[in-house]
């Protein structure tokens, strides 16, 4: 049972609300992490949070707060929750197990301490992120559990629509139960491969909100700043070197994000943009996660990649960026993940220390072998390498053919202005 509470003036009811509110917009995804694991079914933890939320509103009005809020707020959605079964089960004996099974033992308000919701919290990642579900269930899942994302957000971040997100969300939560997945940290043997799954699933959401896909805008900024706080939960309840890499990566990526676009929503290349403008807060952090991650017995590809990006970062243009050193990172790159992407930005890097004619080259040989054929920034890279060579007759084709794959808006508006300039 909950521990005796303080007591507060009745008159306070607006400060109570407010400070529900607060604890709902703060807490409520680790509360809701702690009753997957004590309720074991997504749908009726998220159930009982909002009536607990509801009670606490009420209840918390006319008594005071409660010296552990989250706590009391976990029991008082396990008893709702025992009392909501008990009731569904004189028509389902299997539904009548379910509740004794959740009513066994019991449970105090101080066995709900710090390191109890972190290890949940950490437990709910690990679930949504679990190889067993598709690339597209884990995000979707990941955003709605984890973040409290509505699935109507989800839809709009995305460009699809609510009821193939819901889908997807459904049929992820059906796997989990039908599979018995096991809503747990994994072992130490596994952890390495499941985090490969959460960092992925991380990173896939902030490219979304860095850099739009399609539609109109360039970029998402509560997408971004939604996988940042995922990195920075992460890094904080498994404080390993690639967590540390990918978040220093997303920091980085994050600080030029005023710098990328004009008043019009237009892009602005990295070499042209205003550094006076980089966020350099978010680089100071961005740089020391760098180092953590590097001094490391062992560090991956999202370290690799925060490294170069930290190069830009520090320098203070484009031509005073270490190109030496940021080939030197590509090539181990390349050799930590071959990939045909790494080797088309491998080829920018090496076009930017040796010549155009050098990265043209690269460039030249990947799309010979077939690869990256279908996106548009490889021909974009090859029209500007060939522009800046003079070669009009062979950039503009390829500008042409970049803008045909584009879907994003500014993107495309960019090549348009590239191919205008080309014809004056």
């Amino acid at each position: 049972m909950p521990k005796p509470i303080q007591k507060n003036d009745p008159k306070n009811g607006a400060k109570i609300r407010a400070a529900v509110d607060e604890l709902y917009r703060s807490e409520s995804r680790r509360v809701f992490a702690t009753l997957v694991r004590l309720l074991g079914d997504f749908d009726l933890a998220e159930e009982m949070l909002q009536e607990a939320f509801a009670v606490a509103v009420e209840q918390w009005c006319r008594d005071g707060i409660p010296t552990n809020p989250r706590a009391w707020i976990v029991s008082t959605a396990r008893f709702k929750a025992i009392d909501s079964i008990r009731r569904r089960a004189r028509f389902d004996k299997t539904v009548a197990e379910h509740g004794d099974m959740i009513a066994l033992g019991t449970i105090e308000i101080e066995d709900f301490d710090e390191e109890t919701f972190k290890d949940d919290h950490l437990r709910l990642i690990f679930t949504c992120c679990h190889p067993a579900l598709s690339p597209n269930a884990q995000i979707a899942l990941t955003l709605r559990e984890t973040c409290g994302l509505t699935t109507e957000e989800i839809a709009s971040a995305f460009l699809s629509s609510p009821v193939t997100i819901a889908q997807r969300i459904v049929r992820a939560k059906a796997k989990i139960r039908d599979a018995k997945i096991p809503y747990e940290v994994p072992s130490r043997e596994d952890v390495n491969e499941r985090l490969d799954s959460v960092l992925s699933v991380i990173y896939l959401v902030f490219n979304e909100g860095y850099s739009a896909s399609s539609g109109s805008e360039a970029t998402r900024a509560d997408l971004s700043c939604k996988a940042i706080h995922l990195g920075q939960v992460l890094l904080d309840l498994l404080p390993d070197a690639e967590v540390m890499g990918l978040l220093a990566l997303m920091l980085l990526h994050e600080s030029r994000r005023s710098a990328r676009t004009d008043v019009r929503g237009d892009l602005i290349l990295l070499e042209d943009q205003d550094r006076s403008l980089w966020n350099q807060e978010q680089i100071q952090l961005g740089a020391q996660l760098v180092q953590q991650a590097l001094a490391a017995p062992q560090f991956g590809v999202y370290t690799i990649q925060a490294a170069i990006s930290a190069l830009h970062a520090s320098a203070a243009s484009a031509s005073e960026t270490d190109w030496a050193q940021v080939v030197a990172l590509y090539d181990l790159l390349v050799q930590a993940e071959p990939s045909p992407v790494v080797e088309l930005n491998r080829a920018v890097a090496i076009a930017m220390r040796d010549g155009p004619e050098s990265g043209l080259q690269i460039i030249d040989a990947i799309l010979s072998r077939g690869d990256l054929v279908e996106y548009h920034l490889t021909h974009a890279a090859r029209a500007d390498l060939n522009r800046r060579l003079g070669r009009k007759s062979e950039a503009k084709p390829a500008y042409e053919l970049a803008l045909s794959l584009a879907k994003q808006e500014p993107e495309r508006r960019f090549l348009e202005k590239r191919l205008r300039e080309m014809a004056e």
